[in-house]
């Protein structure tokens, strides 16, 4: 396979989970509605709790991949997403929805880690950030249209058509990775399976200071940015009454992360991943006190393109961060790129989901809680980053 069919890919691979999420978010009030959801704010689990199944999924399927190859492990994600998109499109409570969402995120949690791995396996460095931003500047396209896709399913059939959306989805990116993607892991140089090498696995990765520093930058990074997700539909239809334009408002946004990807791939080459990462995180963190600040004094009520502006540059600073964080965090950790890359996702989503799910339950009519929430989280991810870059560099290994 070649690198451009490889890049569309795996951003296709990686976009499932940007589908289920973003296509839903304008389905969040009719479901509330028809499954007579009581308390507004409990429609953000339906966000929240796939992600919570999305980051112990990936536990799992790290220690599969070393020991049973890259492959399997993917097929068995599949499957189980598959499943899950079928309870949820069959469910009649939300509690019944819930479940189908957690197991829609241990579903895909599997191609995902596997993606991940596979990208370690033929890339390292400067090529393997190049490589995650190419990725996602095509992934991201998938944000910018599922809520305007999610939003047409509705009108035409109703909210549980958006799950056969999936359905379809599902099946052609599994034909074509099983079809045409191969094995990247030889036998030799596969891991046994077994509760101790797990362990072990995961020990070295607390042990590598700097791969445990980026981590935990990713997730802080990522706290807000998912309460902004899970409180999106309701900012831009409480808070603004643009109901309706919602979908475009969410695409500009996100056309402003997949930019910054785009960017990513050409500035890292000149700048490298740790200074470009560190002027982003500074850029990120500046904006949103100086942003917070303008809340508490002069406009506590800002207007919609003022937000938009903000969002616009966090955004951007966040497309910078993402894939040169990954990437500085699987660099020293290519002789366990499986394991690697499940502890890499899964404990940086262990902090970003609760810090996350408490941004967004706070959300009570006002843009402030959000701020809040970007301003904190991105002054600790900037002091943490500043720390973690004055460690020695770990070597990198294969």
């Amino acid at each position: 396979m070649g690198i451009t069919e490889f890049v569309i890919l795996a951003a296709m691979m990686q976009s499932l989970v940007a589908l289920s999420i973003d296509a839903m978010l304008p389905a969040l009030p009719a479901i509330g509605s028809d499954l007579q959801v009581t308390r507004a704010n409990d429609v953000q689990l339906i966000i929240m709790v796939m992600f919570m199944g999305f980051s112990l999924g990936q536990m799992a399927y790290g220690p599969l991949a070393d020991s049973m190859g890259r492959k399997r492990p993917a097929f068995i994600g599949f499957g189980i997403y598959l499943v899950g998109t079928l309870i949820c499109a069959f469910s009649s409570t939300l509690p019944v929805l819930l479940a189908g969402r957690f197991l829609q995120g241990i579903g895909i949690a599997g191609p995902r880690t596997v993606m991940n791995a596979i990208i370690r396996d033929r890339f390292e460095g400067p090529d393997m950030a190049r490589i995650i931003s190419f990725i996602m500047a095509v992934f991201i396209l998938v944000p910018a249209i599922a809520p305007t896709v999610g939003q047409g399913m509705i009108w035409l059939a109703g909210w549980r058509s958006i799950f056969a959306l999936f359905l379809v989805q599902g099946v052609l990116v599994l034909s074509w990775f099983s079809i045409r993607l191969d094995e990247t892991l030889p036998p030799e140089r596969r891991i046994p399976l077994s509760l101790h090498n797990s362990i072990r696995g995961i020990r070295e990765v607390f042990r590598i200071r700097t791969a445990l520093g980026y981590t935990i930058c990713t997730g802080l990074v990522f706290s807000p940015f998912l309460a902004y997700l899970s409180a999106a539909q309701q900012i831009f239809s409480g808070v603004y009454d643009r109901a309706e334009e919602f979908p475009y408002l969410f695409a500009i946004l996100a056309l402003s992360l997949g930019t910054a990807s785009f960017a990513s791939s050409r500035l890292v080459s000149r700048f490298g991943m740790r200074r470009l990462s560190l002027i982003s995180i500074i850029t990120y963190a500046a904006s949103a006190l100086i942003f917070w600040l303008v809340l508490q004094t002069l406009l506590p009520e800002p207007p919609l393109v003022l937000f938009m502006g903000y969002l616009m540059l966090t955004f951007f600073c966040v497309g910078l961060l993402f894939g040169n964080l990954n990437a500085m965090a699987m660099e020293p950790l290519g002789h366990i790129a499986g394991v690697g890359a499940a502890v890499v996702g899964t404990l940086s989503m262990l902090i970003s989901i609760p810090v996350g799910i408490l941004i967004g339950q706070a959300f009570d009519g006002s843009i402030r809680p959000l701020i809040t929430g970007f301003a904190l989280c991105s002054t600790l991810a900037a002091l943490l980053m500043a720390w973690t870059q004055r460690l020695p560099a770990e070597p990198p290994s294969r």
